[in-house]
């Protein structure tokens, strides 16, 4: 299966889509939750990103970005589904154990509850291509 593709263009350009890396142990759990590899994906356009992880959803406009960098690996219990850290209200997206990457907001996003009052300052997401994420993701070299 293919990491990422090119979608429909949007404007400005394509939009970039990120599957998550599913490790084999945690299939069914996830998919008992909704979270399937059909089901979970970033997409990423020139204005936007967006993560869709079962019945989860996370958009925001790309100008919101401020930060990326590779994570991992993780410990099952903190890294598997969706989960809330309780130290720093970071929401992730979880799939794998190997790698993610951690996206850092200049302004806080929902992602777990409907709504204003629970807002996020950063996401992880263990996508399959971590790194190529990461650097779609980095801003444009100036010249």
């Amino acid at each position: 299966m293919p990491h990422d593709d090119t979608v429909g263009p949007t404007r400005g350009g394509p939009t970039r889509v990120f599957a998550f890396r599913f490790d084999p142990p945690f299939r069914l759990p996830l998919a008992l939750l909704g979270i399937r590899p059909e089901t979970a994906r970033v997409e990423l356009g020139p204005d936007k990103l967006a993560v869709v992880f079962g019945p989860w959803r996370l958009h925001t406009a790309r100008s919101n970005v401020t930060g990326v960098e590779l994570s991992g690996p993780y410990r099952w219990w903190r890294a598997i589904g969706p989960h809330l850290s309780l130290a720093d209200a970071g929401v992730t997206f979880g799939s794998s154990v190997a790698a993610g990457v951690c996206v850092r907001f200049a302004a806080p996003v929902p992602a777990l509850a409907p709504g204003l009052w629970l807002r996020h300052p950063a996401a992880t997401l263990t996508v399959a291509d971590p790194e190529g994420l990461r650097d779609a993701l980095r801003p444009w070299p100036a010249g």
